[in-house]
């Protein structure tokens, strides 16, 4: 099925011709490869399948801290959510255990076509930054850093500015302030539905790469993304065959 829609559906914003000046990039899953902590979690729990369990309630409960005014660091959280899913599967989790985990969040390698597909929207022109859930790291190097990727982006926003996690719509009108655009010049770029439907309701317009357990919601209330493909790289074709060609 085709989704290069110049129409999306729903209540997003509609692609009207505006060219995007800033593409805003989410980071976890999107650029860089939780599946790499697979090992970990297979050491861990026996099921390296227990990796997708901690990252879906991490998603959870982070939107839950938002949605109920509190707030608390991702790694803080990701920690505590790995010891309720211990709990759950009656492990003894270990302080190394955790530690390696949180080193691992740290450490993760991108995925094969960011950075060929970074370089092509680096070339053409395109201002590029980041937005992602992940907190900083003062003192040592970011996710981004460590997998080779930062020198590619003008900026590097993290939720933990505005204390509430994405999608709240703060979080993405954070971003566009600071660099001075309207929404409707950002364009975001995720694996996840649920971040292109916030960036879309924000006033961005968006770009989904449908990664693995990744795909289009179609559902007609909510905003479709204006562009959709299987990898960052096509994605950065799409752009470029839209806008600079």
């Amino acid at each position: 099925m085709n989704y290069n829609l110049t129409t999306p559906t729903g209540a997003g914003t509609e692609w009207i011709g505006v060219e995007p000046q800033v593409l805003v990039f989410d980071v976890n899953e999107t650029l860089i490869d939780f599946e790499s902590m697979n090992p970990l979690f297979e050491k861990i729990f026996g099921d390296a399948r227990v990796m997708r369990e901690w990252l879906g309630h991490l998603i959870m409960y982070s939107m839950t801290t938002t949605l109920s005014g509190l707030w608390e660091d991702y790694f803080t959280l990701g920690q505590g959510l790995l010891r309720m899913v211990a709990d759950v599967h009656g492990v003894e989790i270990a302080k190394e255990d955790i530690e390696d985990i949180r080193q691992a969040m740290l450490t993760m390698p991108a995925h094969p076509d960011v950075e060929p597909g970074l370089t092509k929207l680096k070339d053409a022109g395109f201002r590029l930054v980041t937005l992602t859930n992940s907190p900083s790291n003062p003192g040592g190097q970011s996710p981004l850093e460590h997998a080779g990727l930062a020198p590619f982006f003008e900026r590097q926003f993290t939720v933990e500015t505005a204390r509430a996690y994405k999608p709240a719509q703060q979080v993405y009108h954070f971003v566009d302030q600071e660099m001075g655009v309207p929404p409707s010049s950002c364009f975001m770029v995720a694996c996840h539905v649920w971040d292109t439907v916030g960036a879309q309701s924000a006033g961005y317009t968006a770009g989904l790469i449908t990664r693995p357990g990744n795909a289009p919601l179609p559902v007609a209330s909510l905003p479709q993304p204006n562009l959709v493909a299987p990898d960052l790289s096509v994605l950065a074709d799409q752009l470029i065959a839209r806008w600079r060609q």
